[in-house]
C-alpha cells in the first residue's frame, strides 16, 4: 500500500513525485512507466536540448500560448509559473539560461541535465520507480486506487495519471466515467502543392500567415512570426502556432485548407496591399532603369523575391520603368495576399503534441483533483491542454504537478 501511486514516468509524473516527497518525506512514493525507459520526451525536446519553460512572467500573457486550457491555467500560473520553476531547476543544481525568444533551456545545452536531475532525486527520497509496467486496470478500492500491469498489482491510498496523450489511460478513465474529447494532432508542419514554394527550402522570413478553407471562408486564425520554408511545404513559429489553434478546425477539414501569407513588413508591422502599392509606384519612379530583381523589397531574400516576381507574372530582368499598372497591381497582390494550396500535415520533428485528453471541466484546477474521485489526480497532457512551443506544454506538467503536491 504505497501512499502515493503515478502513473507515467515522464516530466509531469516525476516532477509531482519529486514534490510530494520534499513535503511528505514519510510518504512512500512509486512511478509506473510502461516503457523500458523514462523521461523521453524530455530527451528529444528542443532537439535533445530539453525547452523546458519560457520566461513568460505574466499570467495573463502566459495563458495566451494555450489553444486549450487557457481559461483554466490562469488561476493555477498565479500559483506557480515560468518564474518558480526556474528557481526550482536552479536549487535542484540545475543552471540555466534564456535564450533571445524567451525561450530556457539547461546551461548545458543537454536534456541530460533534466534528466539526471530527475533520476538523483527520486534516488535521494526512495521513491520507486518500476518501469515495462502496462497498465491493464484502475479501479477504486477500499482505502484509495488499485492499479493492476500486466505482472503486477499496486494499491495506494493516492494515484496521479501523468501519462500524457496515452489513447489506453484515456480509455480506462473513459471506463471509470471521466469524458475524454477525442485526440487530434496539434503542432505540426504544412504540406503544400503549390510547388514553387518548395523550391526555396531553408529561406525564413517574419510573415503574417491566415488560414481559409478551400471555399474561401476565412478559419479565424491568423499568426505573425518567422515563417520557414520547407522542401515539403512550410514550418516554423508562424505555422506551428497557426496549427496548434486551428487543431480542431483543421482535422475536420482533412488537413485541406488555403494559407495566406502577407510577407510586406515595414517596422515589424504587415503592411497593406494599398501600401505596397504605393511602395511599388515609387520604385517605378526611383528606379525606372534597374531590373526589378536588383531592388529587393521588405528585407526579403533575394531567392523568395524573385520567386514572387515570377508568380506575379513579372520577368526578375524587367526595368521597374516597364512595369505596368496590372503588374504593379498584381504584385501588390502578391507580395500581402499570396495563398498557398495546404494538403496534409507532417508531425514536427520528433515532437507529437495532440489536442484532446480528459474533459477540463471534470476537474478541480486548486488540486487538480478529479471531480469525480476522491484521491484521483490528472496533470500534464493526459488533460484536454496543449500548447504552442517555447517551452509552454512542459509549463503546464511542471504546473500541475506542483499543485498537487500542494494539494496533498
Amino acid at each position: 500500500m504505497y501512499d502515493l501511486l503515478i502513473i507515467g514516468g515522464g516530466a509531469a509524473g516525476f516532477f509531482t513525485a519529486i514534490n510530494v516527497s520534499e513535503k511528505h518525506p514519510d510518504f512512500s512514493i512509486a512511478i509506473l512507466e510502461k516503457s523500458k525507459e523514462v523521461l523521453q520526451k524530455v530527451r528529444i525536446s528542443g532537439g535533445g536540448r530539453c525547452n523546458l519553460t519560457n520566461a513568460t512572467f505574466t499570467p495573463a500573457e502566459l495563458v495566451r500560448n494555450y489553444p486549450r486550457g487557457y481559461k483554466e491555467l490562469l488561476s493555477p500560473f498565479h500559483r506557480f509559473m515560468c518564474g518558480d520553476v526556474m528557481e526550482w531547476f536552479e536549487a535542484h543544481g540545475v543552471p540555466l539560461k534564456t535564450e533571445d525568444d524567451g525561450r530556457v533551456f539547461p546551461a548545458s545545452d543537454s536534456s541530460e541535465s533534466i534528466i539526471n536531475c530527475f533520476l538523483k532525486a527520486i534516488a535521494q527520497h526512495n521513491i520507486e520507480l518500476f518501469t515495462q509496467q502496462n497498465v491493464q486496470s484502475i479501479s477504486p478500492a477500499e482505502q484509495g486506487w488499485q492499479v493492476r500491469t500486466a505482472n503486477r498489482t499496486f494499491t495506494a491510498k493516492r494515484l496521479v495519471i501523468a501519462t500524457g496523450s496515452n489513447p489506453k489511460i484515456w480509455q480506462l478513465l473513459a471506463d471509470l466515467g471521466h469524458t475524454i474529447v477525442s485526440p487530434v494532432p496539434s503542432l505540426f508542419t504544412f504540406q503544400t502543392a503549390t510547388e514553387w514554394a518548395k523550391t526555396l527550402s531553408g529561406i525564413a522570413v517574419t510573415a503574417t500567415v491566415q488560414l481559409f478553407s478551400q471555399k474561401g471562408d476565412f478559419l479565424q486564425i491568423s499568426e505573425r512570426a518567422p515563417l520557414l520554408f520547407t522542401h515539403k511545404g512550410f514550418s516554423g513559429p508562424a505555422v506551428l502556432r497557426a496549427s496548434a489553434w486551428g487543431a480542431r478546425v483543421l482535422a475536420s477539414l482533412d488537413y485541406q485548407c488555403l494559407m495566406e501569407v502577407n510577407f510586406a513588413t515595414a517596422d515589424e508591422q504587415a503592411l497593406s496591399y494599398d501600401e505596397v502599392l504605393l511602395q511599388l509606384q515609387d520604385c517605378k519612379q526611383r528606379h525606372g532603369r534597374k531590373a526589378v530583381q536588383s531592388v529587393t523589397l521588405f528585407q526579403l531574400p533575394k531567392r523568395l523575391w524573385e520567386a514572387l516576381l515570377e508568380s506575379a507574372g513579372v520577368a526578375p530582368a524587367q526595368q521597374w520603368a516597364s512595369l505596368n499598372k496590372s503588374q504593379l497591381q498584381q504584385l501588390a497582390k502578391v507580395l500581402t495576399q499570396s495563398r498557398f494550396s495546404i494538403t496534409g500535415k507532417n508531425t514536427f520533428k520528433e515532437e507529437f503534441v495532440t489536442a484532446g485528453g480528459v474533459k477540463l471541466s471534470e476537474i478541480d484546477f486548486k488540486t487538480y483533483q478529479s471531480k469525480l474521485f476522491k484521491h484521483l489526480y490528472l496533470a500534464g497532457e493526459v488533460l484536454d491542454i496543449d500548447a504552442v512551443t517555447g517551452g509552454f506544454n512542459f509549463q503546464n506538467a511542471w504546473t500541475g504537478g506542483y499543485l498537487i503536491s500542494e494539494a496533498l
